[in-house]
């Protein structure tokens, strides 16, 4: 098994090229959004720290599909318009993002670069998110992307951060992918963002929600695990068989053959 950055790697995948691999992936974590919509009043918890001005930055912020998620499963009719900062280091995923946005959200700033990179003075801004947008964060870097986000929040702001922990889907197959198939940096878990961040000096609250995801189509269970894995050059077939990483599946697979996916994500409010 060869090593390789799982950092690098994502990136290849935010792209154009990967659109395809994309789109397959979101027909199951779609609703890895839609629980995040449901998990907190959204219309009141926004409301609340709106004024004139206000503003807010996605940090990692992918395709955009937890604003949308917003607007699909709650009332924002009552939340004055934000200006809305669209941080990635792809820029295809910030094209991506700024283009299903829509009010409250207004689109402002378009930052393509990594969080360790945000520049000192983006700071102030009164909502600051990462929503399962920092799995192939280095963990070597971990203690500067939550110093970058804890400063980038005004004084009174609301952060949050919604992660898979340590024993949810996304880090269990990945860690089976990579024991099993093909070595690489592991992903980061919500258990080391809440420490990073308390150690940049976050006062973290850590709230759990769990859920399931799954399909008896293998084409649809092919393509969410592939990007999964941001890899894909190995069909579920060859999943199935791999060592680790097939005992892995085959506890995820009823007697029909249908997958059901466990998902416990953290949601970090600072």
């Amino acid at each position: 098994m060869s090593t390789g950055s799982t950092a690098e790697r994502s990136l290849q995948h935010w792209s154009e090229a990967g659109r395809t691999g994309m789109e397959a992936f979101y027909a199951l974590a779609t609703e890895d959004y839609r629980q995040l919509a449901l998990a907190a009043d959204w219309p009141r918890v926004l409301a609340d720290r709106a004024h004139e001005g206000w503003s807010m930055l996605d940090v990692a912020c992918g395709s955009g599909k937890f604003p949308t998620a917003l607007r699909l499963h709650t009332d924002l009719g009552e939340v004055p318009a934000i200006a809305y900062d669209l941080l990635d280091p792809s820029a295809f995923s910030v094209q991506e993002a700024r283009g299903v946005l829509a009010p409250p959200f207004v689109g402002r700033h378009d930052l393509v670069m990594t969080l360790q990179d945000l520049p000192a003075e983006r700071t102030g801004y009164d909502v600051v998110w990462a929503t399962h947008a920092l799995y192939a964060l280095p963990a070597d870097e971990l203690d500067v992307a939550a110093q970058r986000i804890v400063a980038a929040l005004a004084p009174g702001g609301l952060g949050l951060v919604a992660q898979a922990t340590s024993t949810s889907h996304y880090l269990a197959f990945y860690d089976a992918f990579r024991a099993g198939v093909r070595d690489a940096t592991p992903y980061t878990s919500a258990e080391q963002v809440r420490d990073a961040l308390t150690g940049a000096g976050a006062d973290v609250r850590d709230q759990r929600i769990t859920y399931r995801t799954g399909s008896d189509d293998r084409a649809v269970i092919e393509g969410f695990l592939q990007r999964c894995a941001f890899d894909d050059s190995v069909s579920l077939a060859q999943m199935e068989d791999a060592p680790v990483l097939g005992d892995y599946l085959a506890s995820c697979r009823d007697e029909s053959g249908a997958y059901t996916f466990e998902h416990e994500a953290a949601l970090l409010w600072f």
